[in-house]
């Protein structure tokens, strides 16, 4: 026994110098790709023969997340951050190599600056918007009824829309873990949170999801969005129903010490973190790169925006400083599952995000219902951002250039259908919640509830319980509004 200890420590030491070591690899070539301003033409990646063999290490990565955590030989060494830093690193940097064999160095140093310069955005705002969450807490047992409950989780697909879905996230999760502490049946509950709160319930405004905000970036109109507001109400109201008809069902199958405590008094701590969390919204809205700031005429530097967020996330550790957030539960482990992760994912989906930019027009997606579909299954699969840039793409190339009824304007980049952008939007947002890996949020819900004793579904158990209640959802959407 002595000797697996030793064994085991001795694995986790040389994962963690692994894991190091690759990131400043992957750190130092997307820095040497930026210096040298290098490009990487969707169209050439496609033509190569062998592209199937560049997208081979996302494959394997996904594949890895499934897998992994249900093999007893490998479950304790992947649950590890060090662990999943280390393999996403070495297969975001084995497709790399594909690039750098098949188009040469450039293109590969390219690949890795794009990657960069989409993570580290996405990044600083997934932890800017846990550590500013992270100083507001809900004091007070509310009642784990399931009335209580569906309420909790309206609550937060409404304020996906103001603060986020990270935001919102962060925010009530905690709370609705803590209330249904005693329950034996929580799994549902958390995966219905990230259908709703993390995922469906950010699409009225640019600032609800990722997607929407670079489709805003793209000169997308900033209140288009709020013209989904149909689908979204459909979506939420019947997903809020089955949620609460599966409750309660479960809810009867308590013994009745498990059913919870009655509610009392709840009450709001960290206003003042409140209040970042909003600075922080406008702030996403508003500081653009290469855009003068409204009414100051001042143009914010590279990743002003970024520095920004991590200033007021300073502040609200000046508000609640971090041995007192400890007291009550906070950790930065979640984040840091989804930092490892995502770190070797934006690296690896480079190959297949450049093949689908490449052929997307081959594709005859022609139609809402076919972007909706098209766009959601990558965005189950790839960070559901970028996919929408690239079906965006594709939009407005199956667009007629000229002004007109339906036509959303896109600034310099001309016109999109709105038919066809509302299929695109609809399908990176509520599809986003198809996998763990969706989007952002999702995996971070995913890692408190763990935390907190709820024994979730790894990747292909999610994944399941996804496809049979959301894809019957989502068919209903495409026949009402998208057919």
């Amino acid at each position: 026994m002595h000797g697996t200890h030793l064994a085991s420590a001795g694995v986790a030491r040389v994962t963690r110098w692994a894991a190091l070591g690759l990131a400043l690899l992957a750190a130092l070539l997307a820095l040497r790709g930026l210096s040298i301003g290098a490009k990487l033409e969707s169209g050439a990646v496609a033509a190569q023969a062998s592209w199937w063999l560049g997208c081979v290490p996302f494959v394997v990565l996904l594949g890895a997340m499934a897998v992994l955590p249900l093999i007893p030989a490998t479950e304790h060494w992947w649950e590890r951050n060090a662990s999943k830093l280390a393999l996403s690193g070495v297969l975001g940097l084995i497709a790399l190599a594909w690039l750098a064999s098949n188009l040469g160095t450039e293109a590969a140093l390219h690949a890795a600056a794009h990657g960069a310069l989409e993570y580290v955005p996405f990044i600083v705002l997934l932890l800017s918007l846990y550590v500013i969450a992270g100083g507001v807490r809900l004091e007070g047992r509310l009642p784990a009824s399931t009335t209580a409950n569906t309420t909790m989780l309206a609550i937060g697909a409404v304020l996906a829309n103001l603060l986020g879905t990270t935001g919102a996230s962060m925010l009530l999760i905690t709370p609705l873990l803590r209330s249904n502490a005693h329950r034996t049946y929580r799994v549902h509950t958390v995966i219905f949170f990230i259908f709703l709160v993390s995922n469906v319930g950010g699409c009225l405004l640019p600032i609800g999801d990722p997607p929407l905000f670079l489709g805003f970036l793209r000169g997308v109109p900033f209140f288009w969005t709020a013209s989904l507001w149909r689908e979204w109400l459909v979506a939420l109201a019947m997903l809020l129903a089955i949620y609460a008809v599966l409750d309660r069902q479960l809810q009867r199958r308590e013994p009745l010490g498990s059913r919870g405590a009655p509610g009392g008094r709840v009450r709001i701590h960290g206003w003042p973190s409140v209040g970042l969390l909003l600075l922080a919204v406008v702030v996403v809205a508003v500081v653009q790169h290469g855009r003068p700031l409204p009414l100051l005429g001042f143009t914010p530097p590279p990743l002003g925006r970024e520095f920004a967020l991590l200033a007021l996330a300073g502040l609200s550790l000046g508000f609640e400083p971090w041995r007192a957030r400890k007291s009550h539960g906070f950790s930065l482990a979640p984040m840091a599952e989804v930092a490892a992760l995502f770190a070797g994912i934006f690296l690896a989906m480079q190959v297949p995000l450049a093949v689908l930019g490449a052929k997307g027009a081959e594709l005859s997606l022609d139609a809402p219902w076919k972007l909706f579909w098209a766009t959601g299954s990558l965005s189950s699969v790839l960070d559901n951002a970028p996919t929408y840039l690239v079906f965006l793409e594709v939009a407005r190339g199956a667009t007629q250039q000229v002004a007109g009824d339906g036509m959303v304007p896109l600034g310099a980049e001309g016109w999109v259908r709105g038919d066809l952008l509302t299929g695109v939007s609809l399908g990176a947002v509520f599809m986003g919640a198809m996998t763990y890996i969706g989007n952002g949020p999702n995996l971070m819900v995913r890692a408190i509830a763990a935390r907190e004793g709820v024994r979730m579904p790894g990747f292909g158990g999610y994944a399941a319980w996804a496809a049979t209640i959301l894809i019957p959802v989502f068919t209903l959407v495409t026949w009402l509004f998208l057919g």
